[in-house]
């Protein structure tokens, strides 16, 4: 394991990278040296081309209780994450990452789970928007992404109210994929990453830019987008792809393996 200070540790293991935010003491949350510093780890992170997937979590039990309020009451301005060009979470990921939610993921630690591609969270995990007690607003991106992903209502509900809502809830209304045992969920999401991971990865790359980026489309734009995107995969992998299926990989209960050797989980797929 590395470590960016040791305030953000980072591991690797074949295709997966995993960012710890090493603040435990603080619940996680984020002081400006942090935010920088997970901010570099995520651009390492894109720019290193043995890295596909990324696991994002905090240490000691707790995902991130957002900005830290002590280094700002002291006078130390907070970089706004999303809206600063130097914050950590200023634009979509280049590749897909994962957040492993433990503990409290609340204000700006609920941003930083948004702005992941999918959640993981452990049963007693708690997210909410707890800023909305100290008259601190979110810059992290929240009112953007959380109706986007759960709708305009039950996102006010959450900003309006500073509800706190567990795992099954959240997994419920579409704010996490995943509900697992509580000391679980960073092996969990490092597992789902490692099977992201052993797909072929230019089509998986393009399928994903293209449902990212689709949504201010209409839809004839969209699917020639899509089209697009999908350019170099074609050329690239479909055919390999499909000569391996024709060859039996992946049928009648076999499990395929990627251009990399890896095994990919995927069950039992259609012999058609």
């Amino acid at each position: 394991m590395n470590a960016m200070s040791d305030k953000i540790l980072v591991s690797r293991d074949g295709p997966v990278t995993t960012l710890v935010i090493n603040r435990p003491a603080a619940r996680n949350a984020l002081d400006r040296e942090a935010s920088l510093l997970l901010a570099e780890a995520i651009r390492d992170f894109e720019a290193d081309p043995q890295a596909r997937v990324a696991v994002l979590t905090g240490a000691g039990g707790h995902f991130c209780a957002g900005a830290d309020l002590k280094e700002l009451a002291g006078g130390v301005d907070y970089i706004p994450w999303a809206g600063s060009p130097q914050g950590p979470l200023h634009r979509t990921p280049a590749k897909p990452v994962i957040a492993a939610v433990a503990g409290h993921a609340c204000a700006g630690g609920l941003g930083l789970a948004l702005w992941c591609d999918l959640r993981v969270a452990e049963r007693s995990a708690s997210f909410a928007v707890l800023s909305r007690r100290w008259g601190v607003p979110m810059s992290d991106g929240t009112t953007v992404r959380l109706p986007r992903l759960i709708g305009l209502s039950r996102a006010l509900d959450m900003l309006l109210t500073a509800r706190a809502i567990g795992g099954e809830e959240a997994e419920r209304i579409g704010l996490v994929n995943r509900v697992v045992d509580d000391g679980s969920g960073r092996a969990q999401a490092e597992a789902l990453a490692r099977q992201i991971a052993a797909f072929p990865p230019i089509a998986m790359l393009s399928d994903r830019a293209s449902t990212l980026q689709q949504a201010d489309l209409g839809l004839a734009a969209a699917i020639e987008q899509e089209l697009a995107l999908a350019t170099e995969a074609r050329r690239l992998e479909a055919r390999a792809g499909a000569a391996r299926f024709a060859a039996g990989a992946g049928r009648h209960g076999q499990t395929p393996a990627s251009p990399s050797g890896a095994a990919a989980d995927v069950g039992p797929p259609s012999d058609t």
